[in-house]
């Protein structure tokens, strides 16, 4: 996996790893990830350089699906519940230094003190809110569309393969 900061990761020597543009000619745009990815398989499979190969999301948009209610239950448990496991975790890491049979002691501590604070960050942090958000939700980056994009000495040839890409259908085995 690449590091993003990095831009394509072809960066030369001396230089510093800033982000930068994609470069290349566009040689296929899909509207759908899956289809972008699948575009740069069949250019792998087909023996084409895709080391010089950029799939680009274009129009980006921020997309937040609410994913339910927000209610004291909820945000007491979900605090109760991730304060434990911290909790649970704490005292587990004191159990192994405490000697030999007393282990259980600081495991016990740890689960309730973590629970304890648990509650009360949760507690605080939702009453903070003062009900101007009482959904869940999670956030999305998309895009409206995927480019493909391919360095200038291959680019005609990577055209060429994705048009019979095209031409073929999706169920097709290569």
């Amino acid at each position: 996996m690449s590091n993003p900061f990095t831009g394509s990761g072809r960066s030369t020597p001396g230089t510093p790893n800033l982000p930068t543009p994609p470069s290349g000619w566009p040689i296929g745009s899909y509207s759908t990830y899956e289809e972008a990815q699948r575009a740069v398989d069949h250019l792998a499979d087909s023996d084409f350089p895709v080391q010089e190969v950029t799939i680009v999301g274009v129009d980006l948009m921020l997309v937040e699906r609410v994913t339910g209610r927000l209610t004291w239950g909820r945000v007491l448990g979900g605090g109760a519940a991730s304060g434990a496991w911290f909790g649970l975790f704490v005292g587990l890491i004191l159990g192994m230094f405490t000697p030999q049979g007393s282990w259980l002691g600081p495991v016990l501590v740890g689960l309730g003190t973590g629970i304890v604070f648990g509650l009360v960050f949760a507690a605080v942090g939702y009453a903070s809110t003062r009900g101007r958000r009482d959904f869940s939700s999670a956030s999305q980056l998309v895009a409206g569309r995927y480019d493909v994009l391919a360095q200038p000495r291959h680019a005609e040839q990577g055209r060429d393969l994705l048009a019979k890409l095209a031409m073929r259908p999706p169920s097709t085995p290569q």
